[in-house]
């Protein structure tokens, strides 16, 4: 599947016009939070009021001061955009839950009680979700989806992912995202569906439940693979991402879809449209 990563998201949704959205982007020192500030920068439908990390941070970053997450550093902005780690993403979210702020969260590695933690704010506010922004991942899954559904229980599954050496959770977001898709094809519960975990491997096995390959390699921005095998043919279905401002661009089109939201739990399937 592939996918120009230059195409502004913009032409794929229509929103009304609106002000400037005040922003907060969370984790300013990694490499999602300085590309979502470079990209920032270029959108003039936004204005960065925050940046913030979990420790401090002296010097500044495109001309703005580093804040630790707290409701003073949170207080004049309409959304923040969080790609950090869990315990972070939660005390942002009990932060933004207090302030009436909307949430776009791109972190991945939740737990299942996490997820519920998440659920639970998002009662309170407008929280978007999404183990990967970009759109060819998001049709991808649901594609898997279709695919899963239609190919039935004389289908075993597996998914394989790739990302840079730095990334420390595996399997990666969007990798579980697709086994879940795997999952909901095949109307079952996900987490009973989870199988192995390997990590490195040249190869791995097919199983009962939904097996997972994890490479970190070099500076791999993202490649992902869901394969379907009835031991007498094999059906791929593959997405590569070359660059970062693709993610970027799938966090600011969902944070201008979520303004105009009521209290929820929404994700990139929600913006896109896909049924």
């Amino acid at each position: 599947m592939g996918y120009n990563c230059f195409t502004s998201y913009d032409s794929f949704i229509h929103y009304p016009r609106m002000k400037k959205i005040n922003l907060a982007i969370t984790g300013c020192m990694g490499r999602m939070g300085q590309q979502i500030i470079k990209s920032a920068k270029l959108d003039k439908n936004f204005k960065l009021v925050t940046i913030t990390e979990n420790r401090i941070i002296k010097k500044k970053i495109g001309g703005i001061k580093p804040s630790l997450n707290t409701a003073q550093a949170f207080k004049n902005v309409n959304l923040i955009i969080d790609f950090t780690v869990p315990k972070c993403t939660l005390e942002v979210l009990k932060i933004a839950a207090k302030l009436k702020k909307r949430v776009v969260i791109g972190t991945t590695g939740f737990s299942k009680k996490d997820d519920n933690l998440i659920k639970k704010y998002a009662k309170k506010i407008p929280v978007l979700r999404a183990g990967n922004m970009s759109l060819g991942i998001n049709l991808l899954m649901y594609l898997t989806e279709i695919a899963s559904k239609s190919l039935g229980n004389n289908f075993l599954s597996k998914v394989f992912e790739i990302h840079h050496k730095h990334k420390k959770d595996h399997p990666s977001g969007t990798a579980l995202m697709l086994g879940k898709g795997i999952a909901v094809g095949k109307s079952k519960n996900f987490y009973k569906m989870i199988g192995k975990k390997y990590l490195n491997k040249k190869s791995f096995p097919y199983g009962k439940k939904i097996n997972f390959n994890s490479i970190r390699k070099g500076e791999v921005i993202g490649q992902h693979e869901v394969t379907f095998s009835s031991g007498k043919e094999i059906i791929t279905l593959n997405h590569e991402a070359f660059d970062r401002a693709l993610y970027s661009e799938g966090a600011f089109l969902a944070a201008k879809w979520l303004m105009n939201k009521k209290p929820g739990l929404y994700s990139m399937r929600d913006v896109l449209n896909f049924k």
